[in-house]
C-alpha cells in the first residue's frame, strides 16, 4: 500500500467527513481543505483509478476498503501522535501541526513501538 502524502491526506480528509456528514462530496473536502475544487477533483479521479475511493452517480465519495485502511492508519497515527505531543507539553495547534507531518513519514515499526509506550 504506497500512497504518496497528498493521497493519504485526502483518504484522512474523507474518513474524517464521513463522520460527520451524511455525504461526502468533492466540494466537501475542498472547503474542509481549503483547496480549490479543480484540484479536488484531479486528486479524486486518481484515488478512484488506483481503487481507494468510488464515486456514485450523485458525486457522493466512499472509501473503498482499501482507501479506509490508509485512512484509519493515518488518523490513528495522527490522533496518537497529537494527544502524545500534547501531554508532553506541545501547544495544541503545534502538536496537531507535527503530527501531520510526522504521520507520513514514520516507519510502521516506530509507530507501533511508541503506541506501546503510550499504552503501556
Amino acid at each position: 500500500m504506497i500512497v504518496n502524502e497528498s493521497a493519504e491526506n485526502y483518504l484522512e480528509t474523507i474518513l474524517i467527513l464521513s463522520r460527520k456528514l451524511p455525504v461526502v462530496r468533492s466540494v466537501d473536502i475542498a472547503n474542509e481543505l481549503g483547496f480549490k475544487k479543480s484540484s479536488v477533483s484531479v486528486a479524486m479521479k486518481n484515488l478512484r483509478l488506483k481503487n481507494h475511493i468510488s464515486v456514485d452517480d450523485s458525486g457522493f465519495i466512499t472509501l473503498t476498503p482499501s482507501g479506509r485502511a490508509i485512512a484509519e492508519m493515518i488518523y490513528e497515527r495522527h490522533e496518537l501522535l497529537s494527544s502524545w505531543l500534547e501531554r508532553l507539553g506541545v501547544s495544541k495547534e503545534t502538536a496537531a501541526e507535527d503530527a501531520c507531518k510526522i504521520e507520513h513519514v514514520i516507519s510502521a515499526e516506530s509507530f507501533e513501538a511508541i503506541k506501546r509506550h503510550v499504552k503501556g
